[in-house]
């Protein structure tokens, strides 16, 4: 009736202004470009020269990614003494979350002080400051516009004072703000709600509006503080809920910035974090991703060095595992093992702490390897928000056990912290928590797990691109502890949280749930696929250092001395490998110049390993004429085809003088290898001009009758679209492809999400598809004993554009060589696409013959089953999904898998398996994937199951193939190591990161319990089971090494030589 909720909003927002009191306008500033084009430039000490000029508030400025110094002399009145002298500016527009536009840095008196923004716009000065000329800097940077096309960003030098702050009006202005805030919360039929209000109209009637600004008006505000606190206290808070809060800004290593921005992001936001625990004795700040300490550590020493002491004073929290947030789909499971080593071992060493949580706030989905991993690194926590954005359904528990793929367990929590401007009943959460009523008592409302636990925690501070908790949060969390109604309010670490969350259920008598499988986010799944130059690097890079870590340690070995191992470089190497995959780079949805940066970053990851690579080749092989070692670096002894760098002509022999099957090609002589070893090396040589053993025609493996194909182990017909329309396998008389259907079918799809291009495929994108039929070149390009090629071209649309059309004279175009063996059962694409359209999906398809209501997808240390059918909304759901080198459909005597080099995204739906090749958004990248694309994948009908049909090594073998090195192996042994069991996979050989053992690590794939005795091929003193962090957890023995493995079991284990 009396509107006084309304008014009690005015008169609270009224009052913001006279906090600050008896205020300078500081009108004008010198300015000059800031021209270093570093990431820590020196402050400039002389202000007179022809660079600058000036500038004066209510100017604008503007550019992209354009830095510009400001600068002003400041006299500070002695008579301020005892006050709190603030400065108060605004010189730009800041978007949410620091995603785009403006930032700065302030210095005062030629040291970096803290950074200002749109939320953090106080600047406080000691008082010793008072009486003299204060030299205050600021650095501004332009930003950038938030992904799309570049453009520049048009700032305003909006305002710039110095006052001091009414301590008791301040006091006022946020009591009130959060009473009348938590009027907003509280339910009308709540006793709460109106005392507090009566308290806060109470109060706010005896502030004398009459003269605002006058001492009779502050006289009158200072008695409506008094009354309003004194109301507060005297009422009883009882509230069993408990709201523990630890300040933190999720900085992203790249995204709509750069990584040089974010080094700049990180000097900025830590100074700030600096400040305000000056101000706040209680605050407490978690910062993630050892990256991030380690750029400071690099560029911003002063920083690091007061990072180091706050964490020594239990202010500053240092955790998180990993070396970044780091995406969990696309990297490998030994990459997600680095990066909690590589991380967790910087902790330690810098900070003297053992980190105790896996913090993944804003990742795109969770391997079901996660837990597996965390256990056998000694986490036993894990912590995100992100599975709350899922399109579809509601995870039905936030605190619960995470069952892992091998049956790890570990505590998950979600942050349940809502965001303030959605609906009440909003189940998406946040990382970047607000401390106001609305949260606190939301992120209780949200809770699913209330009978179990009644403390929760909120992340709070601005985020992703950095800026962190303002003096606003820190004031308000103090009011809110103290407002009935509301939960309490404390200020916590978050491992201190984790450590009570832990004790809570351990010893509740109430229902704790376990989630047993993995953790899809319904959302994002696109970034399976965008920008495939990065995700074939990363592959790559992946298999690179796997082989270079054995290299390097073997050659080591040969000179008797384990610590010549290279892996200091390589874990160099491997920090870049880890920072390119952060949850933004790796899936795709940064800007241009992200991707830009990334290519040189992988050149010289590339070339770290190459040195290391070529160093070792030249210490363990010896030259010799027409002589080649083939190395096998896969597990199992292996047969298979290697490329010989020889076009003369003559035959090649085995060790034991047996000729072998050889054929020329593209670029060199395909031989086929038998029986090389395990981890091992096989020697073969060259007759130049001896005759091979004549092939006759009945015998020769290839039959071609126009575009009818015979192999040893098929029947091929395709189209005159290049479509394969029957795939007969003679072996095991069946018809891969169904009757009318067509495989290998290249589909366009529109592809329009709804709201983010690089992150989004949406259901809807399979309503337009079209074919890719307009073939226009179909040769067979090689055929002899070894394989056979058919060379195939398409035009991308079935219509092609004309030169200058849409602002391009490029055509996309389709280039593939189908390749077929004579001892192997696979079938080869090896593919480029040439692209240059937008808003395009392609995918290739196979319709296949397999009854089957589950598809099998190879993930991380394992493989997962996910239904390919839509019973409900939680299989509907997956309608796109992620696997590594391999997805399979399988009954049980016969199956067809579909494997490749370095692709991601998938589809089982019924009887058909797709593969996501390539898509092109405009949004953050305008120019995303346009370009050349390699790329192979391939089609494997077998026998069984994928286990029986040997799918995990074909697809080892697709991905890393035998290679010939010029030279004799003067190795005393020709397997470094083997394993009794096939069922086994080897991951990782390398030199300890302490230089004192051999780590072998290797994981059971099948999913069953498997025995198995490792075989080292190099003297062994003794070995000892390890953690993943490279920690013993057993006693070293001499005995033999023959261990038990449940399924899907990692093994780490550490040698003696």
């Amino acid at each position: 009736m009396f509107l006084t909720d309304r008014k009690l909003e005015r008169r609270i927002a009224e009052l913001e202004q006279y906090r600050y009191r008896d205020k300078i306008e500081l009108r004008s500033f010198a300015a000059a470009e800031e021209t270093q084009g570093v990431v820590s430039p020196k402050v400039p000490t002389d202000f007179g020269g022809d660079e600058w000029y000036a500038m004066e508030t209510g100017d604008t400025w503007k550019g992209r990614d354009r830095f510009l110094w400001l600068h002003k002399e400041i006299s500070i009145p002695d008579k301020w003494r005892g006050r709190r002298v603030v400065g108060v500016f605004d010189f730009g527009n800041t978007g949410g979350g620091n995603n785009s536009g403006f930032e700065s840095m302030a210095y005062v008196n030629g040291q970096m002080y803290q950074g200002v923004d749109v939320n953090h716009k106080e600047l406080f000065f000691e008082e010793a400051l008072c009486g003299t000329a204060v030299d205050v800097t600021f650095r501004l940077w332009s930003g950038l516009e938030g992904g799309g096309i570049p453009k520049d960003q048009e700032h305003r030098i909006a305002r710039a004072d110095l006052a001091w702050l009414d301590e008791k009006v301040d006091d006022f202005y946020y009591m009130a703000s959060m009473v009348w805030q938590t009027l907003e919360e509280l339910d009308n039929s709540d006793p709460v709600q109106h005392e507090l209000r009566g308290a806060l109209d109470g109060a706010c009637r005896l502030i004398d509006w009459t003269y605002p600004g006058s001492e009779e008006f502050y006289e009158s505000v200072y008695r409506a503080d008094e009354l309003l606190n004194e109301r507060i206290d005297s009422m009883d808070k009882n509230s069993i809920i408990n709201v523990y809060c630890v300040g933190h800004t999720h900085i992203d290593v790249a995204w709509l910035w750069r990584l040089k921005h974010t080094r700049e992001k990180c000097s900025r936001s830590f100074s700030t974090v600096f400040r305000l625990m000056e101000l706040f004795p209680e605050y407490i700040f978690l910062q993630t991703q050892p990256q991030l300490y380690e750029y400071m550590k690099e560029e911003f020493p002063d920083i690091y060095a007061n990072i180091k002491k706050r964490v020594q004073e239990g202010r500053w929290e240092a955790d998180g595992a990993m070396w970044v947030e780091a995406d969990c789909n696309l990297t490998s499971g030994e990459s997600l093992t680095r990066q909690i080593l590589i991380g967790s071992k910087f902790i330690k060493d810098e900070f003297g702490k053992d980190v105790e949580f896996l913090w993944l706030p804003d990742v795109f989905g969770y391997s079901w390897a996660l837990p597996q991993i965390l256990k056998k690194a000694g986490i036993n926590t894990f912590m995100t928000t992100k599975i709350s954005w899922n399109q579809y359904n509601r995870m039905p528990h936030d605190t619960f056990k995470w069952k892992g793929i091998d049956g790890s367990e570990v505590l998950t929590h979600f942050i349940t912290t809502p965001e303030p401007w959605r609906e009440r009943d909003s189940w998406f959460y946040t990382y970047n928590g607000s401390l106001l009523p609305r949260t606190v008592k939301g992120v209780w409302d949200a809770y699913r797990d209330k009978q179990m636990n009644k403390d929760l925690l909120i992340s709070f501070g601005y985020g992703d691109g950095g800026g962190g908790v303002n003096r606003d949060m820190l004031e308000c969390r103090r009011r809110l502890d103290k407002i009935p109604g509301l939960p309490h309010v404390k200020m916590s670490a978050a491992g201190e949280y984790f450590r009570k969350l832990h004790d809570t259920v351990e010893h509740t008598d109430g229902y704790v749930h376990t989630w047993d499988g993995e953790l899809y986010l319904e959302y994002h799944r696109g970034t399976y696929t965008s920008q495939a130059y990065n995700k074939r690097m990363n592959r790559k890079m992946e298999m690179l250092y796997r082989r270079a870590e054995w290299l390097t340690v073997m050659e080591a070995l040969l000179a008797g001395n384990l610590a010549d191992a290279k892996q200091e470089a390589l874990t160099r190497g491997w920090k870049h490998i880890l920072t390119d995959q952060f949850h933004d780079i790796i899936p795709g949805s940064s800007i241009h110049e992200v991707y830009e940066d990334s290519r040189k970053d992988y050149a010289y990851i590339e070339g770290i390993a190459r040195e290391v690579e070529q160093e070792a080749y030249e210490n363990v092989f010896e030259q010799k004429d027409d002589t080649y070692t083939v190395i096998n670096a896969s597990g199992w002894t292996s047969d298979q085809i290697v490329v010989i760098p020889e076009n003369r002509d003559g035959i090649f022999r085995d060790q034991e003088g047996n000729e072998l099957t050889a054929q020329k090609g593209q670029g060199g002589t395909y031989v086929e290898m038998k029986a090389v070893p395990a981890m091992g090396m096989k020697l073969i040589t060259f007759e130049e001009g001896a005759e091979a053993v004549p092939v006759t025609e009945a015998d020769f493996p290839f039959h071609v009758d126009g575009r009818q194909i015979e192999t040893p182990f098929y029947q091929i017909a395709l189209n005159q679209y290049g479509q394969i329309t029957r795939l007969y396998d003679k072996t095991y008389r069946r018809e891969v492809v169904p009757a009318g259907e067509r495989a290998n079918v290249l589909q366009v799809f529109e592809d329009k999400p709804l709201d983010f291009e690089a992150w989004d495929i949406d259901i809807f994108y399979q309503e337009k598809m079209r074919e890719i039929t307009d073939l226009t070149a179909f040769q067979v390009t090689e055929t002899g004993p070894v394989c056979m090629k058919v060379h195939m071209e398409w035009n991308f649309a079935p219509y092609q554009r004309a030169a200058g059309d849409h602002g391009t004279d490029a055509c996309s175009k389709i280039s593939q060589d189908m390749i077929l063996y004579s001892n192997d059962r696979r079938i080869d694409f090896g593919t480029e696409v040439e692209l240059h359209d937008q808003h395009q999906l392609l995918k290739a398809a196979f319709p296949v013959d397999v009854r089957s209501t589950y598809g099998t997808y190879d993930v991380q240390y394992g493989n997962v089953r996910r239904p390919n059918h839509w019973n409900t909304s939680w299989d509907q759901a997956k309608f796109e999904t992620v696997a590594h080198r391999w997805a399979d459909l399988s009954e049980r005597n016969y199956g067809v898998s579909i494997l490749n080099d370095c692709k991601y995204g998938h589809d089982i739906k019924d009887n058909v398996l797709r593969i996501s090749l390539l898509r092109a958004g405009t949004h953050p990248d305008h120019l995303q994937d346009q370009g050349t694309h390699t790329f192979t994948y391939a089609l494997l009908p077998h026998k069984g199951d994928f286990v029986e049909g040997m799918v995990v090594q074909e697809a080892f073998a697709l991905n890393e193939p035998m290679q010939a090195v010029k030279g004799k192996s003067v190795l005393p042994y020709d397997s470094f190591i083997a394993f009794s069991n096939a069922q086994i996979e080897l991951d990782a050989v390398k030199k300890s990161e302490d230089g004192n053992y051999i780590v072998i690590r290797f994981h059971e794939f099948a999913g069953a319990r498997q025995e198995v005795t490792v075989k080292p091929g190099f003297a062994c003193q003794e070995w000892a089971d390890c953690d993943l962090r490279e920690r013993p957890v057993t006693e070293f023995t001499q005995d033999e090494i023959s261990m038990s493995l449940h399924a899907y079991e990692i093994k780490t284990i550490l040698m003696k030589v």
